[in-house]
Formats: C-alpha cells, structure tokens, sequence
C-alpha cells in the first residue's frame, strides 16, 4: 500500500503525542510535534527508550529521531501536513479552541483528527467551520505496541476523507476500526468499562478479591480474547445458547448508572492505586514495576509475533 501523506503533526509532546510521532516516523513521514513550550519536551527521550526496548539499531533510531521535530508556534507547526492528531489533555474547551485555531490556519483539505478517549467528536467540532475534515482517531496507549485505533465519524465527517484516514492507518501498520456513529466512549472504552463496572461490584459484594477478579479474567476467558471476540464466541456456542445464558444471568449483573460506592471510597481516601501504592491492590515501587514491565513485554511479544506470522 502505498501513502501520499509526507508531513504530520502532533498537538502534545507527552506519552500519547510522542508515540504517534514514532509510528509515523518509522515509515519515512517528516512528523512536527507541536506544544507551547518545546523546551520542556521529552519526546525524543521515550521514543529512544521505545525503539531500543524493541532493540531498534543505533542508526535507524536517529534516523527515526531526524525526521521528527519540535515547534511552538501552531501555524508554522501545521504548515504542509497532510493530517493533525490533537493529544492534547482531556479537557472540552482546551480542544475546542485548538481546533478552531486548526480550521483557520489548516486548508480545507487537511484533515483534524482528536485522541480523546472518550469525549465526543461533534462537541470538539462544534465551532469548527469546515466540520467534514473533522474525525476522531484513538490510539491505544502504549501508542508504539498497541494496533488498535478507533476512526470516529460525526454526521459531519466527509467519507472520502474518514476512508482516507483508515487507509493511512492501516499503512502506518495499525489497526483502525471503523466507528460510524460519535457516542460516548466510542466502542472500545464502553465495552472496557463495562467490564471494570462488574468487576468492582463483585469485589464490593464481597464475593472475591481484587487479586482473585484479575486472575479469573487473565488465565480465563482473557486467555481467548485475543484471537476469539465475544461475538463470534456466540456464534460459536450458538446465538440459542447465549440467549438461554442471558435470560438467566442479565437480572443479576451489576446494572448501576453511577459509579461504584467502593470506587468512590478508595478516592476519597486517597487510595489512588499506583499513584499512592494503595488502591483495589496494595503495591510497592518493586511491584508497580513489574506490573508495567509485564504489561510491555507482554505487548511486545504479541507485536513481534503478529508481524512475523
């Protein structure tokens, strides 16, 4: 497949942002990063601790490293790119003023696409004169290792310019998905977080520990997820033998529209999980980091194996 984009740039030099850069810029496309104070960027830190962790050579990490650069002034960071990611914090107004400064000082044909997780596409888009260039595309964090990315659609959202855009990532060597419809959470975070919303009633109700939910999910049904999704489990099992299943157990699943009192808790407490060592688990500076090394080699692997396969 070949990729007409020869510039891209980022709005947010942080985790998200500077994993973008680092896709794009393995694949030959000149990347601007832009931030309103470039001196404080870590960038090119992560993205030479990402590369080398995928033991990256020398020379391709600066090669990689040559072809992103850093600028804080937005017109001139927008100048002839093809596409802008805005992975700027989650906050409504911040992103809605950037993208009206977007549609003034980007052509019509430039595409503007947000990494929100999950506030809504229309509402960034909302004082967005040319709203058909808009679109939202998520990237999964850690950006470099995850493939996934959700393409968001508004009722505005020009087609040719949504198929562009899923075109470009699949190039990039991601995998996009199509969302044709711009409501809260998008699709992945809804079904992430329905997950999460009985997993802490049940360590509420006391029927197992925070420990125990987490193994139940890893070394059970999780074991499947990666080549078996729910749908087509189902179809599997049989659409008659779902039915039979959720006739039966959707009366006793947690169902609530707020979030958890436990939850809730564990915040008002200043139990804040990693953040403060305590939260539905107790952690130390030894086990935060074996969590999160696992969590990256773990990603890597099932990276490197897809690309080989």
């Amino acid at each position: 497949m070949s990729c007409s984009v020869t510039q891209v740039t980022i709005l947010g030099g942080g985790l998200m942002g500077s994993g973008i850069a680092q896709i794009f810029a393995a694949r030959g496309v000149n990347v601007t990063i832009y931030d309103v104070d470039a001196s404080i960027y870590k960038a090119p830190e992560m993205i030479r601790a990402n590369l080398q962790r995928m033991q990256t050579d020398e020379a391709t990490i600066d090669a990689i490293l040559g072809r992103v650069i850093f600028c804080d002034k937005l017109p001139a960071s927008v100048a002839g790119a093809q596409i802008v990611f805005e992975c700027v914090p989650e906050q409504l107004a911040l992103k809605q003023q950037l993208f009206r400064e977007l549609d003034a000082c980007c052509p019509p044909e430039t595409i503007l696409a947000s990494n929100t997780s999950v506030i809504s596409i229309s509402e960034i888009a909302r004082d967005v004169r040319h709203k058909e260039r808009v679109l939202g595309t998520h990237f999964w964090n850690p950006a470099f290792l995850i493939p996934l990315v959700e393409v968001i659609r508004t009722q505005w959202t020009d087609e040719a310019l949504f198929e562009r855009t899923v075109s470009l990532l699949s190039w990039a060597g991601k995998r996009p998905v199509k969302v044709n419809k711009d409501v809260p959470g998008f699709l992945v975070n809804r079904l992430q977080h329905a997950l999460w919303r009985e997993a802490i009633y049940l360590v509420e109700q006391g029927i197992a520990d925070a420990r125990t939910v987490d193994e139940g999910i890893r070394f059970g049904f999780g074991l499947r997820l990666p080549t078996l999704g729910p749908l087509e489990n189902a179809d599997m099992v049989g659409t008659d033998l779902t039915l039979a299943i959720h006739e039966y157990i959707f009366p006793h699943l947690n169902n609530a529209t707020t979030p958890s009192p436990l939850l809730k808790r564990l915040v008002a407490e200043g139990k804040l999980g990693f953040k403060s060592c305590e939260g539905f688990q107790t952690w130390d500076e030894t086990t935060i980091n074996e969590s999160r090394e696992r969590l990256l080699n773990y990603l890597q692997r099932v990276t490197q194996s897809s690309e080989e396969s």
